[in-house]
């Protein structure tokens, strides 16, 4: 449509730059979600550089929807939590065709026998995303988060080139006087830009990315845009809502969207029966290869909206959508050795390097062997031949070994007896876990002195649920510590900026590391508890002692008697919590976090708050609610000495039922006799609000 122009005569530069604009915003889709360029890419950055030049003189014209933004920027910030106007809930899994079976015949009940049509589409494997347009133009992008909140990455969507920033009809004019909608879909990095990428990184000797789902969810996660840019995440839309859609119909909704502008899948097919839907999972299953981003599903979605509304949600999913997960495929490939990664908390994990074989698309050459038992029920010998199997598509994993082509010389798999980061002698801890299964994991030791535990325990401290100093990442921590700047948590808190200003060209991005490590002196004390990284002591656990001991120096002196008193904490954990505590390299980190202003007890006003009026209740919670969100009633249950259970019993006191409570829940409480509360009859009988 658009070729390389040159403006027109008499032509004003603001006229130019919008003219530049709409016509860059239509190279852009025809180049990266229709494939068919009409310019050279020398003629496009020709366009691009005038337009970046002009808006340069022009200040007063800048649109945060320029083409120009695509490019990315060094300025860095903090992602700002977004609440969802509709929550992004996740779907019910399936493996097997009887359960899509019992899942269509449920539809049926659910609309008493009215004909419906069935929306079938890929199961792109990425990283989910809300974006949202107000009259044409794109105004924000939240990831899924929790499913109630996500983070606002909007500046970084924005270099996405798949993604449209401002809208058009399908007639090539931009479209303005739109009213607000959103649209939902999956930001993917291609397999060709991540074989590209994990190519570079070894090269540099960083680590690779594990899979393409994990470095499109990093790289939307970076404080540089121009990283972003750079790593050319694709994204695929595939959910329109808002009050004032199309139409009723799912299918042709998103076929208008895709006038719009919008990157829709070529392969959605509507169908009315279930073997359509059987014969499309078929072709897929095969055609899924072919395909240049990562899938690992079928999504099935009745098609009117009218009856998506009909049929409603269970608590955690919607009723009139299933997935359908392809089976994992299998190779069979040769091991070659054996090595051994350490993590942060010292748990020693066997690796197994093979011969390159293809599987779903990516050439595997590493698969976890998870623990010594696991080689053992194996029998594993150097030279075996083994079958690798994709988890869900993504993780390889060892399935099995042909005996049969075992080489006479072939020598059994023995586990080493020392850490291979710093020496030290492993032990083993042949007990029940912090969930009571038994494990089988060897351990090194060296907390203070073995470097990946010490990486691995800031990574941790810094991470969302814990410190959430989020302007740090692995790759920051690790050159943090290369330099010597930091050796442990503590050290975070003596960082200055002329520390990482570098050549002094970094100075805006290390004032946000430093005033974000600042602000993490204000974080609860039962997330700084967590934040410690104590083996065994999870997040539920952390909240519990915290809960319980109220401070930190009542935890650090009470015994293993004491802590196995809390409800949740069992001896493997209390030993644990001992163990850390008398440890005096830990003791020496806690008293400089002392000093450093961290939160070392419960606050007064969350004591004060604390009461046992639901002591000694075990309560379920169901449904969707709208006075608190599901997370806010259980930290309600607990901070009022109740306990959380995921499932009823005759011992359940209660449910704390919302809408669409889930129906075979349900059915088992008034089997049961358990009562059930409405979440006015909760909160009004027990004086929570």
């Amino acid at each position: 449509m658009f070729a390389k122009t040159k403006p027109t005569t008499n032509m004003n530069e603001q006229e130019r730059i919008l003219e530049l604009r709409q016509q860059l915003h239509e190279h852009n889709h025809r180049y990266y979600v229709l494939n068919q360029p009409t310019i050279s890419d020398q003629d496009f950055d020709f366009l691009m550089h005038e337009l970046q030049d002009l808006e340069a003189r022009h200040p007063e014209l800048y649109d945060p929807n320029s083409p120009t933004q695509r490019v990315g920027s060094d300025l860095q910030s903090e992602f700002r939590q977004v609440k969802h106007k509709y929550p992004m809930l996740s779907l019910s899994n399936t493996y097997n065709e009887q359960d899509v079976a019992e899942w269509y015949d449920s539809v049926s009940r659910g609309l008493e026998g009215e004909p419906f049509e069935v929306c079938c589409e890929m199961k792109y494997d990425g990283l989910s995303i809300s974006l949202t347009y107000e009259q044409g133009r794109l105004v924000r992008a939240v990831t899924r988060g929790d499913g109630e909140q996500g983070d606002d990455v909007t500046q970084n969507v924005k270099t996405i080139r798949s993604i449209p920033l401002v809208l058009k009809e399908e007639s090539g004019e931009w479209r303005v006087e739109r009213g607000e909608f959103e649209i939902r879909g999956e930001i993917l990095l291609p397999w060709k830009e991540f074989e590209r990428i994990n190519r570079e990184r070894e090269e540099a000797g960083e680590p690779l990315f594990a899979n393409p789902r994990n470095a499109a969810s990093g790289t939307l996660k970076s404080l540089d845009s121009r990283v972003v840019a750079s790593r050319k995440l694709d994204a695929y839309l595939y959910y329109l809502l808002g009050d004032n859609i199309p139409g009723d119909g799912h299918y042709e909704n998103l076929q208008t969207a895709r006038q719009w502008g919008f990157k829709i899948s070529e392969g959605m097919k509507k169908v009315s029966t279930l073997q359509e839907i059987y014969d499309y999972i078929s072709y897929w299953d095969t055609e899924r290869k072919n395909l240049p981003v990562a899938t690992d599903g079928i999504v099935l979605k009745v098609n009117s909206l009218r009856q998506q509304r009909h049929l409603g949600f269970t608590a955690k999913s919607p009723r009139w959508a299933i997935a359908y997960k392809f089976k994992a495929e299998r190779a069979c490939t040769r091991l070659l050795s054996v090595s051994y990664q350490v993590g942060r908390t010292g748990a020693v994990t066997p690796v197994a390097n093979m011969e390159p074989v293809v599987l779903a698309g990516t050439t595997v050459k590493r698969a976890t062997l998870n623990n010594e038992d696991f080689i053992r029920s194996f029998d594993l010998h150097i030279g075996d031949y083994v079958y690798v199997e994709k988890g869900g598509e993504i993780i390889p994993k060892i399935v099995g070994v042909d005996i049969s082509q075992r080489p006479i010389i072939a020598q059994p798999v023995q586990f080493i007896t020392r850490c291979p980061e710093c020496g030290a002698r492993l032990v083993r801890y042949d007990s029940a876990d912090a969930k009571g299964t038994a494990t089988a994991a060897w351990y090194c030791p060296n907390d203070a002195g073995c470097p990946p535990q010490i990486k691995g325990r800031i990574e941790h401290f810094i991470s969302r649920k814990a410190m959430n100093i989020d302007s740090l990442g692995p790759e920051t921590v690790d050159e943090y510590y290369r330099r010597g700047l930091i050796k442990n948590i503590a050290d975070l808190y003596r960082i200055q900026v002329q520390d990482i200003n570098g050549d002094g060209s970094r100075e805006r991005s290390a004032r946000n590391i430093v005033n974000a490590i600042d602000r993490s002196r204000q974080v609860p004390f039962e997330r700084v508890v967590f934040a410690l990284g104590i083996r065994f002591v999870g997040e539920i656990s952390a909240r519990l002692l915290a809960r319980h001991f109220k401070s930190m120096d009542a935890l650090a002196a009470a015994t293993v008697e004491q802590l196995q008193q809390v409800e949740g904490i069992g001896a493997v954990i209390a030993q644990s919590v001992v163990d850390y505590f008398q440890s005096p390299e830990n003791q020496a980190i806690l008293e400089r976090l002392k000093s450093e202003g961290l939160q070392m007890q419960l606050s007064q006003e969350q004591m004060e708050a604390q009461s046992d009026r639901l002591g000694g209740l075990s309560i379920v919670i169901s449904g969707v609610f709208s006075r608190h969100s599901r997370d806010e009633y259980k930290a309600m249950i607990e901070q009022h000495g109740g306990k959380n259970v995921g499932s009823i019993s005759g011992k359940t006191s209660f449910v704390l039922a919302g809408e669409n409570m889930g129906p075979s829940k349900l059915q088992k409480a008034q089997k049961l006799g358990v009562p059930i509360l409405s979440e006015e009859e909760f909160l009004q009988k027990y004086e929570l609000e």
